[in-house]
């Protein structure tokens, strides 16, 4: 485990005021200096009831909330982020741009929907058929410049998008959000962003449940006295991987959280690793 990371989860093991519950200044620091949490909700599916859910996820502790236009959450998440009662400082907020067309228009459409000022992380949203988006990605620095959005980032990218991005822009991205699980991931594309520190953020680290009923896993959960879920958001953790679960009901958002109070055995981590399979719930991981 990279030092800096279990330092960290060693901090939010043992300042938490709440069993479970990370100290929220336990973060990752990107490269503008902003604080990003160890731990985020995803919002795609959450459109019928995002501010009662968003609502309840801020109650519990969560800091760190992933949208996107595409996921039709974006007003929900403005209106949950109003009436929470927090300041806007304690919420680290994502939002997403398309790499054709202008990004940074689409990024004040985002603000617009958001009623926010500014985002902390705005990411291009996978690269366009024919280049790696760097009308898009030089939006983004615009916006970047302009106070639009603190740090910026890329979305479903290989790594060989991430270098032609680099060579023609100058510019390194803070973070790429790409699916990721135990089932589903590129231990290169780890070391890549770990040689570059880009961050990996994980969509849909729990597979969408689809499995989480792994024989394999639950035995494995069982003997930490966690769930399957707990075990996969863990895992991520250990890899200095922000897990962006989504969750629609207390229970599980409760149960997310549940992940700072054990570590998971190096042997148990390869073992994790060693379910590897390219598995994506969509039928294939994009950034391979």
């Amino acid at each position: 485990m990279n030092a800096v990371v279990q330092q960290a989860l060693r901090e939010a093991t043992w300042r938490s005021g709440e069993p479970g519950l990370p100290d929220p200044e336990t973060c990752h620091i990107l490269p503008s200096g902003n604080r990003m949490p160890l731990l985020g909700l995803g919002t795609r599916d959450l459109n019928v009831h995002t501010v009662e859910t968003l609502r309840g996820a801020l109650e519990l502790g969560y800091r760190l909330i992933d949208t996107a236009p595409a996921f039709h959450t974006q007003r929900g998440v403005g209106d949950a982020l109003r009436a929470c009662g927090l300041a806007r400082d304690d919420i680290f907020v994502i939002t997403k741009a398309e790499p054709r067309g202008d990004a940074y228009a689409a990024l004040h459409k985002c603000l617009a929907q958001l009623r926010l000022d500014h985002v902390d992380l705005t990411l291009l949203q996978g690269p366009p058929d024919r280049d790696a988006g760097e009308l898009g990605w030089h939006g983004l620095r615009r916006a970047k410049r302009d106070g639009l959005t603190r740090d910026i980032g890329l979305c479903g990218y290989a790594i060989d998008c991430v270098e032609e991005l680099v060579y023609y822009t100058g510019e390194l991205p803070a973070c790429n959000q790409i699916e990721w699980s135990p089932f589903g991931h590129s231990p290169r594309m780890l070391d890549f962003c770990r040689d570059n520190g880009i961050l990996i953020l994980a969509a849909s680290p729990l597979t969408h449940a689809r499995r989480l009923n792994d024989d394999r896993l639950g035995n494995m959960a069982a003997r930490y006295g966690k769930t399957p879920a707990q075990l996969v958001i863990r895992w991520n953790l250990q890899l200095g991987v922000v897990p962006l679960p989504k969750a629609n009901h207390s229970a599980h958002l409760r149960e997310n959280l549940g992940v700072f109070d054990f570590e998971i055995t190096p042997p148990d981590m390869a073992r994790l690793n060693a379910f590897n399979q390219h598995y994506s719930w969509r039928g294939t991981l994009d950034y391979l």
